[in-house]
């Protein structure tokens, strides 16, 4: 983990967050070569689930709600994890992490008779276990009192079936149909860690998807199975890397009744990177109980009146940006092997020597007829040819394509794969 994250930072993908301050614990920010990753793979999610089907539509729901909106989900009763705090250095952390095979419903006795050890101090003197709600509070308008007070949206997927209606009522889409999202979404992490993969500010990609009651089945193993191929033939992560994990009843949230984690290989040891949740109509119910409004769907054939069922397939983009990195990292030879789909940079132009004027002109030419084809085309004439070509190979850049004396007599140009180091002459018409 040290390795990759050393390779954020000196590469330009993600910096802690106000760094220059001493840092914000929980907080990173994305770089310049980090947007661009973090973007092809929304991008790719967005492309896969919403662009190239039919039934999955968009929707960009406000991060502040109506305070009710949490009520109802459950999250200001439930949202919350297991804290304890070290009597004798007074650091605070989650208890089920301190102890293997611990869960968000470990009790203080089963927490203490494990007897562990404060990863501060050493000690093994601890508090009661508490709940520890992870939602930001804040307040919205000029007066801070309890009528005011707002919540910094902990998942984006209530902002989607609060709009259910709206969409139902101006779409009328024929079930099953889902509804995507991509988002920010906070939660206040009582010991964030392991570099991005639990922060307090993150990215979601979640989709709620409506299906009839009898059906759930049927089209959870129909998800199940996309999101498979998304992970592996889109993203183009190793299987072996992968694995699924059936959530027993006592770890799955208040709402599922049944969830599927896809485990993956990160550096620290295996952690969650996406779920599958079967949420039942618990949301629109709530909805429908708190607001008084119906959430019923009218069936366009049979006229059968029911509330659906959703399905949600839920990743967090963090999680799937360390994946990547995991995945298509090479460490012993530097090199980033991401798919020219997820490239921050399809291309790299270089004259040989930035001294002469000539081989600079020619290069600049070649710059801007790549750059007006694919776009994401960088410009490196700093240092000589093998520093560019380490720098490339790190930040996962598939083509170098280098202008020498060569280039000025015939016109072709020297371009070298990452991969294989293999270098080709092909001509300025051909790239």
């Amino acid at each position: 983990m040290d390795n990759i994250v050393s390779l954020c930072k000196r590469r330009g993908f993600i910096f802690p967050g106000s760094d220059i301050y001493g840092g914000f614990a929980g907080t990173w920010d994305f770089g310049p070569l980090g947007v661009m990753l973090k973007k092809n793979l929304m991008d790719a999610w967005w492309s896969y689930w919403v662009d190239k089907r039919d039934d999955i539509f968009g929707i960009d729901a406000a991060i502040l709600m109506n305070p009710t909106t949490w009520e109802a989900s459950g999250h200001t009763a439930t949202f919350a994890d297991p804290l304890v705090e070290c009597k004798n250095c007074h650091g605070r952390f989650r208890a089920d992490k301190l102890v293997e095979g611990g869960n968000e419903s470990i009790t203080t006795e089963e927490f203490k008779s494990k007897n562990p050890k404060c990863p501060t101090c050493g000690k093994s003197d601890w508090s009661d276990i508490r709940k520890f709600n992870m939602m930001f509070k804040t307040h919205v308008g000029p007066v801070e009192d309890a009528s005011s007070v707002a919540y910094l949206r902990p998942e984006t997927a209530q902002g989607i079936f609060v709009n259910y209606k709206n969409v139902i009522d101006t779409l009328y889409p024929s079930l099953p149909f889902g509804l995507a999202q991509q988002g920010k979404a906070f939660r206040n992490e009582i010991s964030p860690r392991d570099f991005i993969l639990r922060d307090r500010e993150c990215s979601q990609m979640e989709i709620e998807y409506f299906v009839k009651p009898e059906t759930w089945e049927t089209e959870f193993e129909k998800l199940l199975k996309e999101i498979n191929e998304f992970l592996i033939k889109v993203i183009g992560l190793d299987p072996q890397k992968l694995r699924l994990e059936e959530v027993a009843e006592k770890d799955r949230a208040h709402y599922s009744k049944r969830t599927i984690d896809f485990m993956f290989q990160y550096p620290n040891g295996e952690e969650e990177l996406m779920g599958l949740a079967y949420r039942t109509d618990f949301d629109l119910k709530n909805i429908e109980r708190v607001s008084g409004k119906s959430m019923d769907y009218r069936d366009k054939i049979t006229n059968e009146v029911f509330t659906p069922h959703v399905i949600e397939p839920s990743i967090g983009v963090e999680r799937l940006f360390l994946a990547v990195l995991t995945n298509f990292w090479d460490e012993e030879k530097g090199i980033l092997h991401l798919p020219e789909s997820l490239a921050p940079y399809k291309f790299c132009v270089s004259p040989l020597l930035k001294n002469k004027p000539d081989l600079v002109e020619k290069a600049r030419e070649v710059y801007n007829l790549l750059k007006e084809k694919y776009t994401f085309v960088t410009w490196d004439d700093s240092g000589n040819i093998g520093k560019r070509y380490k720098k490339q190979d790190e930040i996962g850049t598939p083509k170098c394509v280098v202008i020498d004396f060569d280039t000025l007599k015939d016109g072709t140009v020297t371009v070298r794969n990452r991969d294989t180091s293999e270098q080709v002459r092909v001509n300025i018409s051909e790239l």
